[in-house]
């Protein structure tokens, strides 16, 4: 008996021969598979959120949201900057720093703009 699972045909045995006999071996493989993934997956790091992906690095960082409210008949100019790309140090007031991140990132940000209506 022995003799017979070492020779040259036993692994036929275990072959599938037929694309149904394929197809109803399918969901096995997938559950080994899955299995595996699941065995392996606390092995790998897991992915952290990197610094540079943050878009507000510094303002307000204290607290949980920054808002900002501006009365929209407070502006005594007939057009405001507002920054949208949170390196403006007048914040937030627009102060330009958007051209230099969007030269060194590639985006494409602009400052949120605000005029008045001529009368």
């Amino acid at each position: 008996m022995p003799e017979d699972l070492l020779s040259p045909g036993a692994a036929a045995v275990f072959e599938p021969q037929s694309v149904s006999e394929w197809l109803r071996l399918l969901p096995f493989l997938g559950v080994l598979a899955l299995l595996g993934y699941l065995a392996v997956r606390p092995f790998f790091p897991k992915k952290k959120q990197q610094k540079d992906s943050l878009i507000n690095l510094k303002i307000q960082k204290e607290n949980p949201k920054v808002v900002n409210e501006i009365n929209i008949e407070d502006l005594c100019l007939t057009k405001a900057a507002y920054c949208r790309c949170w390196r403006s140090k007048t914040f937030p007031a627009c102060d330009g720093s958007h051209n230099k991140h969007n030269e060194l990132t590639g985006d494409n940000v602009g400052p949120l703009i605000l005029k008045k209506k001529e009368v």
